[in-house]
């Protein structure tokens, strides 16, 4: 089994992967967490073909949580700089029999074509502009714990949506949870053929606003907004906030460019911002998605 896009789980796998995460929220914070070894012995393979802190961390952490041996193939100074192929490193990587592979890159489909190679599970820790299954499970998480529910949730996804792998795996696990979804952002941040929300709109009477960040690294022109701009148009402030439904929550996956789309008061609220707690949750639903798919993989084969 690999956990290569939301529509790859079955629901009842997408409840028993929640129910797991939640399980493994409760181990992590009780004193008893770093006992359970259920995956001793077992060798995770962490592929990142780009930046990241709170999706790379948090696997390598479930992995060490689980007893498992985490190994990070640090991409700039691998034979990837000298002209390997992609499919010559999965053989290389295969043929050193690792349990799980989780990989990130900045190719949509590169986590396919790294489990159509690999003789073991493969986890898309995020591919391009495509998809971050893994996100939309702690975000999931995240949000059932807070309000012990996810259905009948309004969530506001704003900001650059176009480019968003986190927008649109949060666009297919969140209604199948029974959740609303709504999409909002500069018109030359959205998908083709989507309606652009105001944020105003979007955030209207929603209990979830999640921001997200905009992407220049994949920007094709330059938005030319002015320091501040972005901001005062697109971003979360605290005035923006208050349309939102009484109790709603922020949440945003990271990393968060402040001042940008998203005040510092709004984002270091103690009692609205969930953004802490979602990176308390990736480490558990990390470790429900390693347990649960390397098992998968070998009661499949």
């Amino acid at each position: 089994m690999d956990l290569i896009s939301i529509d790859s789980l079955s629901d009842s796998q997408i409840e028993r992967l929640l129910a797991e995460g939640r399980r493994w929220l409760e181990y992590n914070r009780s004193e008893s967490r770093g006992t359970d070894k259920r995956l001793q012995s077992k060798l995770v393979f962490n592929l990142f073909y780009e930046n990241s802190t709170r999706t790379a961390m948090s696997f390598a952490a479930a992995a060490h949580r689980l007893g498992a041996s985490s190994v990070f193939l640090p991409v700039e100074q691998s034979s990837i700089k000298k002209g390997e192929t992609f499919e010559d490193t999965a053989r290389t990587l295969n043929a050193m029999r690792p349990d799980v592979v989780v990989i990130r890159h900045r190719e949509n489909g590169a986590p396919a074509a790294m489990a159509g190679i690999m003789e073991c599970a493969v986890i898309n820790a995020g591919d391009g502009t495509n998809e971050h299954p893994t996100q939309a499970l702690l975000d999931a998480l995240t949000l059932s714990t807070r309000f012990g529910r996810v259905e009948g949730l309004k969530v506001a996804i704003c900001g650059d949506i176009r480019h968003s792998r986190v927008a649109r795996s949060n666009a297919k696990l969140l209604p199948r949870l029974g959740a609303e979804v709504r999409l909002a952002g500069p018109a030359s941040l959205m998908p083709e053929g989507l309606p652009a929300l105001s944020i105003d709109e979007a955030i209207d009477g929603a209990d979830v606003v999640m921001m997200l960040r905009v992407q220049r690294e994949r920007l094709e022109e330059e938005l030319g907004d002015a320091p501040g701009e972005y901001l005062e148009r697109y971003g979360l402030t605290s005035d923006r906030l208050a349309k939102a439904a009484p109790g709603a929550v922020v949440m945003h996956p990271g990393p968060m460019n402040r001042g940008v789309e998203i005040a510092d008061d709004v984002a270091d609220d103690p009692h609205r911002s969930l953004i802490q707690l979602q990176v308390e949750a990736g480490v558990a639903v990390r470790m429900a998605c390693l347990d649960l798919l390397s098992v998968g993989y070998r009661d499949a084969n």
